[in-house]
């Protein structure tokens, strides 16, 4: 199921105000207001909230479950909480850029390696989903080669290889011809059409 609309917006202006937030040097007014605009966001929300939070899924599903987004593809473009990225695939290889706002901090200016991590599990995902095959990480090692800096535009390339069982990733991060990181994805393969139905949309909600 994708995403609304504007859902898609505010995960972005919620990255963007983050790294706001996080970058004032005193207690802002602003931050005040905003946390007040939300509180009532929330109480509203609360009101088109479903009665059970597991997705909403396949054959023995109930309409008092919740709708199900696509987390294998841009799961970034609607949930703040994942690295936004784009990405171009080509059969096995896949190139992309990607560009990590003050949110993902960790050391003084340099993306918190935790992130580093859940960004090369999306990516490749996102690779092998477009090629139509699911791929549940089995294991997956990521090797810290140079910092990686904040608010950098930065490339990334994932070369994958697939038997029947079995998928297999590669994956760099790099800045101009400098590796920054690299992870090794390893998937159980799967027929991505044979995945559990996705219930639609409810009306009316």
């Amino acid at each position: 199921m994708e995403p609304l609309g504007l859902t898609v917006d505010l995960a972005a202006a919620l990255r963007r105000i983050t790294g706001m937030a996080l970058a004032q040097e005193s207690e802002s007014v602003a931050v005040g207001d905003l946390l007040r605009a939300l509180e009532q966001a929330e109480v509203r929300l609360r009101d088109g909230m479903p009665g059970d939070l597991r997705p909403r899924l396949g054959d023995e599903c109930r309409p008092e479950q919740r709708v199900y987004l696509d987390h294998a593809r841009d799961i970034g473009a609607y949930n703040p909480c994942f690295p936004e990225y784009s990405i171009d695939v080509a059969g096995d290889e896949a190139t992309g850029k990607v560009c990590f706002p003050l949110a993902y901090e960790g050391p003084p200016g340099l993306v918190h390696g935790g992130f580093l991590a859940v960004f090369f599990d999306c990516v490749v995902q996102h690779h092998n989903c477009d090629v139509g095959v699911t791929g549940k990480t089995t294991s997956m090692t990521v090797a810290y080669r140079r910092p990686t800096p904040l608010l950098v535009d930065l490339d990334f390339s994932v070369s994958r290889s697939a038997t029947e069982r079995r998928l297999s990733s590669e994956a760099k991060l790099t800045l101009g011809d400098e590796v920054l990181c690299g992870a090794t994805v390893e998937a159980v393969a799967g027929d991505r059409s044979k995945l559990p139905t996705v219930s639609p949309r409810r009306t009316g909600r």
